[in-house]
């Protein structure tokens, strides 16, 4: 088994991915619920952060409390709320490439005047009609926000594809270069972190996407688990520089070697 190279001695913080790593969907990935007891039953901090952005926060947490987590809405910081953000730090009017079970989340936003083009996971809007609107609002001039990049993602039938292909050709067709807010963005760890008031020298990210979770973690100066759960594909964890601090099992057998790698020794 992979052990940490450079790992502090002291952990103050755990991030943990949510789809993938510790369920997929409506299922809970096996172990995982108790798990997140046995952490919490630590003094270290945690936040769960996120990039789905297929369903609102509120919407998100109602799932995760149905399927069994005690989760606080608070824990939760998702790649939606890095976006608004930026939206109302720029003051943008989004043409939105969204799903609808995510829009609660810029509800109060103006439609009219639109300046920008903000995209999501939305397989319902990622046809013709759709992406040639956005194309038309870039070449006009309007900055393309990526929520994310991912490549794809862990349906309950299976792999499927990201909103990075559509972001991808948006960026192809247009000559412009998306700008994209959640992870492996080092913005969104560090904004993680703050709330926690930990440095990420001394912060643990959870994952199940070697680029994305662990990879971005890495570069912004966290530690990284990569499971082999959720996306996860044997050889992931050769395909990131530097490798992830270690490879588990799943999230069950990542809290364990935390607690007893670190806690048992403090």
């Amino acid at each position: 088994m992979k052990k940490f190279l450079t790992m502090s001695r002291r952990v103050g913080a755990v991030l943990i991915d949510l789809s993938g790593t510790i369920h997929v969907d409506d299922a809970v990935i096996p172990g995982s619920i108790e798990a997140l007891k046995r952490l919490r039953a630590t003094d270290i901090k945690i936040k769960f952060v996120t990039n789905t952005t297929k369903e609102s926060k509120r919407k998100l947490h109602e799932r995760l409390s149905r399927i069994g987590f005690d989760i606080e809405k608070e824990e939760i910081f998702t790649s939606l709320t890095a976006a608004r953000q930026l939206i109302d730090k720029r003051n943008l009017r989004p043409y939105m490439l969204i799903a609808d079970a995510a829009k609660e989340e810029f509800n109060d936003l103006p439609s009219e005047n639109l300046n920008s083009v903000l995209v999501g996971l939305a397989p319902e809007k990622f046809d013709y009609e759709h992406l040639t609107a956005a194309f038309k609002y870039i070449l006009e001039g309007a900055p393309l926000i990526a929520i994310h990049k991912a490549r794809y993602y862990k349906r309950s039938d299976g792999l499927a594809l990201g909103p990075g292909a559509f972001v991808a050709g948006l960026e192809y067709s247009t000559g412009c270069k998306a700008e994209a807010v959640g992870k492996p963005e080092a913005s969104f760890f560090r904004s993680a972190l703050e709330d926690l008031g930990c440095d990420p020298s001394e912060a643990v990210m959870i994952g199940d996407d070697a680029r994305d979770d662990v990879g971005g973690a890495m570069q912004t100066g966290l530690h990284g688990i990569l499971v082999k759960t959720g996306k996860y594909r044997v050889g992931d964890e050769d395909l990131i520089d530097p490798k992830p601090s270690y490879v588990a099992e799943d999230f069950a057998s990542a809290v364990d070697y935390i607690i007893e790698s670190f806690v048992a020794k403090q």
